[in-house]
């Protein structure tokens, strides 16, 4: 078997008034059929548990004129919406060619498969219509057509400029695409006022009046997911904007999400960021105003963060 080339490398991550209505899981808006060319698929026999290193055999010579796929075990979790969404991967792959085994991920849940939705489009182009909308917990077997890797990848993987391949994947863990739960009540009296697009980006309109003199932190929408720990890396979206002169800070909703730690990880220029996150659920989105004192130039800044998910120590 082959070794993966280093650019499956593990991603970085850089540290950075309603009530009682719903705000839908993306899943819900992301119809996917079970399977696209059983012709084709019913070549490939998979067994074992997902999460496990799967047997996979292939009916030789494979051929693939297009990317197919089929669902072995469709998942119930998140789905896989957005380019930008952190998913972890684990995957076996195949040539169509002589049924050999290529590449297999060591199963164990670390980040050497996390990467963004895009980003492993990049890596291998078949995986767009293999995974596009799948839901985390879903194995599905991949039909690759020639070209569906990169021309990076094949020549280390031994594919040839005609080959088709097969991969069985796994997905481990799909991260949140945005804050979902139940809207929060909040007497939001001379703070910002927070509006969002269909995909649940944020806007950020800043009241008239003077920021407030100390730190506040309020939940605007309620997830129902775990807690963020200390000893985790929260993995977040958020966009900041300056309340003196309301500009765009900075925004992750385009770039993808970031990571943010806590205590010795914490952001050094501002760590109250950090503080006000942590014990804050998964689904969460959060408004932090940090006051005057803390922000650049005299001047406040707002924080809007969506709490997409958390990646535990030891699969750092």
């Amino acid at each position: 078997m082959r070794k993966i080339p280093a650019v499956f490398a593990v991603l970085g991550l850089t540290a950075v008034g309603l009530a009682g209505c719903a705000i839908p899981a993306p899943s819900q808006a992301c119809p996917r059929p079970a399977t696209t060319d059983s012709a084709v698929t019913d070549l490939v026999s998979v067994s074992g548990d997902i999460g496990a290193k799967p047997t996979v055999s292939v009916s030789t010579p494979f051929h693939a004129d297009e990317a197919a796929y089929e669902d072995v075990v469709t998942g119930t979790g998140p789905a896989l919406a957005t380019g930008v969404q952190l998913v972890t991967v684990d995957f076996t792959l195949l040539s169509g060619k002589t049924g050999e085994e290529l590449y297999a991920s060591n199963y164990n849940g670390d980040q050497a498969g996390l990467n963004t939705f895009d980003g492993w489009i990049k890596n291998i182009p078949a995986f767009e219509t293999a995974l596009k909308c799948a839901t985390e917990g879903t194995r599905t077997v991949v039909a690759i057509p020639p070209g569906g890797i990169s021309s990076d990848l094949t020549a280390g993987l031994g594919i040839g400029e005609n080959d088709s391949a097969v991969a069985v994947v796994d997905l481990e863990k799909v991260y949140l695409s945005r804050a979902t739960g139940s809207l929060v009540y909040n007497d939001a009296l001379g703070l910002p006022t927070v509006v969002r697009a269909p995909d649940g980006r944020p806007g950020v309109i800043i009241p008239d009046n003077d920021a407030p003199k100390d730190l506040v932190v309020q939940t605007l929408i309620k997830g129902d997911g775990p807690k963020v720990k200390g000893d985790q890396t929260a993995v977040v979206a958020y966009t900041g904007v300056n309340w003196a002169d309301h500009s765009v800070i900075k925004t992750t909703w385009d770039s993808g999400p970031a990571g943010v730690g806590f205590g010795a990880k914490a952001p050094k220029d501002n760590p109250e960021f950090a503080d006000a996150i942590k014990g804050a659920t998964v689904g969460s989105q959060v408004l932090v105003v940090l006051p005057p004192a803390k922000g650049e130039d005299g001047s406040a800044r707002v924080y809007v963060v969506d709490i997409l998910g958390t990646v535990d120590p030891a699969a750092g």
